[in-house]
C-alpha cells in the first residue's frame, strides 16, 4: 500500500509541538509494516537538514516550485519549496494564503514526480485544502484533526482566490466558515474518513463545548461513521529511561531515586515530594489553574514547571519562582525536559481540552504519575489505578486531586504498585500504526 502523509512539520526536520513528533515516528512504523510511506511537508528556509533537489518547474498560479527529498528510517521525506515558506521560522500570522499556496500546488507536484499514492493522509488545518483538491482528484483520503481549536481561518472575499476551489465548494456546504474560508472544514467534508487522536476527544468534539463551531459537522461525520478517534503512539527510543543519555538510567523507582535527587540537587529542592510540569504556557494546558491552586500546592508540594508561552503566565511564574517551593524554567529545553519527567514523583497535567497528550504518557514511562484532568486523551490514556484524574476545571479540583496523590505517596508500598503498572504501560507506536493502515484498507475498499 502507497501511503503519502501530508503534514506542516515533521520530526526531525521541522517541529514545534506534537504534530511534528507523530509525523517523525508514525511513518517509520507503518513502513516496518509493509506499507511503502511517503511524507510531504514545506521546504521551509529554517529547514533542519539537506534535501536533495529532484525537481523543479513552475505550476500555474504559484510560480517557481522545487521539491527536495529525503530518505530516513524506510520513508521518502518530500519537501515542497515555495517561494512563501523561504523564510525562518515555521509558522506566520500569514500563514493562510501560504498554505493555500501549498495546497494548490502539491497535487499537480506529486503528478509530476508520479508520486500518486493509494491514501493520502492528511494532518490538520494546514493539509485541509490538499485533501480537498485530493478529493476532487479521485484520490481516496484520511483526514486527522490533532487540534480542533486551530482551523486556518481568512475572510473569504480575499481567501477565495488563493484556494484554487470551484464556487462549490465557497458555500456553507462547502469550506465557508460565517464568512471565512476554513480550511479544517475543508479538509473534513472532503475526507472519506476523519481521525482525531483519541476516541474520548472524538466524541467530546461533536457536542458544542469542544467542537470550535464545527460541532454539527463532525457530529454528521459520526452519525455517517466516518469519525473515529485512534490515541497517539509514543517514541519508544526518545522517551526511554533505560536508556535515555539526559538522565540517570533506570528501569523500576528504586533506580528512579538518583534521576530524583539529580532534580532536587539541580533546584536546589528540600525533601518534599516533586510536582513536575513540562507544557506550553496557555488558558488551554490550564496553567492558569495551576498558578491559582500554588498557594496550596507549596505546602505539599516542590512545584517544577517548564514551559513558555503566554507573557502574562510568563510573569506569574516568574514572581512564584521566588518561592522556596517552586522552580520555573523559561522556554523549551529537551535535556531539561527529560530531567523534569524523571526526576519529578508526579506530573500535572489540568489541561482544559487535550487531544491526546504525549506528556502522560512520557511521565508514565519514567515511572511518574499523571495527575490529570478527565478531558480528551488523557481519559483514554491515564487509568484511575495509576494516575490521578479530576473533572470540573477549577483550581479547587486540582488541590485536590493533588492533595489526593499527596495522601498516595505517603503510601511507599501503594505508590511503588502504582509506578511499575503505569511503566509497564503499552504506548508504542505499532498498535496505532496497525489501526491506521486498517483504516486505510477499509477506506479503499468502500
Amino acid at each position: 500500500m502507497r501511503v503519502l502523509h501530508v503534514t506542516s512539520e515533521v520530526f526531525p526536520f521541522s517541529r514545534s509541538g506534537g504534530l511534528g513528533d507523530v509525523l517523525g515516528a508514525l511513518p517509520a512504523v507503518q513502513g516496518l509494516l509493509g506499507a511503502q510511506v511517503s511524507v510531504l511537508s514545506p521546504w521551509y528556509g529554517s529547514l533542519a537538514g539537506t534535501p536533495e533537489q529532484i525537481w523543479a518547474g513552475d505550476v500555474a498560479a504559484v510560480g517557481p516550485v522545487r521539491v527536495g527529498e529525503i530518505r530516513q528510517d524506510g520513508v521518502r521525506f518530500l519537501f515542497l519549496g515555495l517561494p512563501e515558506f523561504e523564510r525562518e521560522g515555521l509558522y506566520h500570522p500569514d500563514d493562510v494564503w501560504r498554505f493555500c499556496a501549498f495546497g494548490r500546488t502539491a497535487l499537480p507536484v506529486l503528478r509530476a514526480l508520479n508520486e500518486i499514492p493509494d491514501v493520502l493522509h492528511g494532518h490538520d488545518w494546514q493539509a485541509g485544502l490538499v485533501v480537498a483538491h485530493a478529493h476532487e482528484a479521485g484520490w481516496r483520503s484520511v483526514y486527522t484533526v490533532h487540534n480542533l481549536q486551530y482551523q486556518g481561518r481568512w475572510n473569504l472575499a480575499e481567501a477565495r482566490n488563493w484556494s484554487g476551489l470551484g464556487p462549490e465548494w465557497l458555500t456553507h456546504e462547502g469550506a465557508e466558515f460565517y464568512g471565512d474560508l476554513n480550511l479544517m472544514k475543508a479538509g473534513l467534508i472532503a475526507a472519506d474518513h476523519v481521525t482525531t487522536v483519541s476516541p474520548q476527544y472524538a466524541r467530546e468534539i461533536t457536542t458544542q463545548q469542544y467542537g470550535e463551531g464545527l460541532e454539527g459537522v463532525l457530529l454528521r461525520l459520526t452519525l455517517e461513521g466516518r469519525l473515529s478517534g485512534i490515541i497517539n503512539g509514543l517514541d519508544q527510543e526518545r522517551w526511554n529511561p533505560r536508556t535515555d543519555p539526559d538522565v540517570p538510567v533506570y528501569s523500576d523507582l528504586a533506580g528512579k531515586a538518583a534521576a530524583t535527587q539529580a532534580l532536587r540537587t539541580e533546584f536546589g529542592l528540600d525533601q518534599a515530594p516533586i510536582l513536575g510540569i513540562v507544557s506550553r504556557l496557555a488558558d488551554q494546558k490550564g496553567m492558569d489553574l495551576l498558578i491559582e491552586a500554588l498557594p496550596r500546592l507549596v505546602h505539599d508540594w516542590n512545584v517544577v514547571v517548564l514551559g513558555g508561552g503566554d507573557p502574562l503566565l510568563t510573569a506569574a511564574l516568574e514572581g512564584w519562582a521566588q518561592h522556596p517551593h517552586v522552580s520555573f524554567a523559561q522556554g523549551m529545553n529537551e535535556a531539561l525536559a527529560h530531567r523534569i519527567y524523571a526526576g519529578s514523583d508526579a506530573f500535572a497535567m489540568p489541561s482544559r481540552f487535550e487531544p491526546c497528550g504525549l506528556s502522560q504518557m512520557i511521565a508514565m514511562r519514567y515511572g511518574t504519575l499523571p495527575v490529570v484532568r478527565e478531558t480528551g486523551g488523557l481519559v483514554d490514556t491515564v487509568p484511575p489505578d495509576v494516575g490521578f484524574r479530576f473533572g470540573p476545571a477549577t483550581p479547587q479540583a486540582l488541590v485536590e486531586a493533588c492533595q489526593e496523590a499527596h495522601a498516595a505517596f505517603e503510601d511507599r508500598t501503594g505508590w511503588a504498585e502504582r509506578v511499575a503498572r503505569g511503566m509497564a504501560l503499552d504506548f508504542s507506536w505499532d498498535g496505532p500504526a496497525r489501526d491506521y493502515l486498517a483504516l486505510y484498507e477499509r477506506v479503499l475498499k468502500a
